[in-house]
């Protein structure tokens, strides 16, 4: 068996396995450095199914949020103001521009109600990106964040939606949000989809070599088959009229 084989008798094996079909060493390894935090979270009824988003109830929190979330979550947060630190999980084959408007709209008047001195102006310019994007600076302020890339950086201008604001409100509510498991949850999804991949690639592989040694097979067949590749029982061209003995 060479290792293209075992690797794909291995992706068998795992392509319907699922975090809770882990044996339990597994789960309790997840579970056993878990950083617990207690955040706020919202429900936005503005998609169907209902979206939730969560912010860091103060500027320590946010700052092990910016340390702990995932690739698929988005930040946002209230542009050269003080503000919330809110966060929005993407479903993983999604990007900032699927975000659906209503929803974006939730997120942005979110951090802005949650702006000291943003909730008293009539509007504010909320910037968001994808948490990757996100990063502290030696010397900075807990809350404070810099930017791998600050030219991906989006920009919406908000205006004060009150009744937005009263909707979200309704819901919120104290939740402990465990980082470690959310993180180690979402790294083991990455990991059976690139293994996924990796034996679609290598199916794929092999059905393609399987294609061109048949059509090799049939090339040469062909040629073996023309006329003038081909010698008659009665083709004595080739030898002498002498008669042998």
């Amino acid at each position: 068996m060479d290792w293209d084989e075992m690797d794909l008798l291995f992706c068998n094996v795992v392509d319907n396995l699922l975090l809770t079909d882990l044996p339990p060493i597994e789960i309790v390894f997840l579970h056993s450095s878990q950083i617990f935090a207690m955040v706020l979270q919202y429900k936005s009824t503005a998609v169907d199914p209902p979206a939730h988003l969560i912010r860091g109830v103060n500027s320590h929190e946010n700052d092990v949020l910016i340390e702990k979330m995932t690739p698929i979550d988005v930040w946002f947060h209230v542009e050269n103001m003080s503000s919330a630190h809110v966060y929005l999980k993407l479903r993983d084959d999604e990007t900032l521009d699927d975000i659906p408007k209503p929803l974006l709209e939730d997120a942005c008047q979110l951090v802005k109600a949650n702006s000291i001195q943003g909730c008293k102006l009539p509007e504010v310019k909320v910037i968001y990106t994808m948490w990757s994007n996100l990063k502290k600076l030696p010397g900075m302020k807990p809350g404070e964040v810099a930017f791998h890339h600050p030219n991906i950086v989006r920009k919406v201008v908000v205006k004060k939606e009150k009744a937005i604001v009263n909707r979200l409100l309704k819901t919120e509510e104290s939740v402990e949000y465990d980082y470690e498991w959310y993180k180690g949850s979402w790294e083991h999804q990455q990991f059976f989809k690139q293994k996924a991949e990796q034996k679609l690639q290598l199916e794929k592989k092999k059905e393609e070599e399987r294609k061109r040694r048949e059509a090799n097979e049939l090339k040469c067949y062909s040629s073996l088959m023309k006329t003038e590749n081909m010698t008659a029982n009665t083709d004595y061209s080739g030898y002498d009229s002498d008669t042998f003995m």
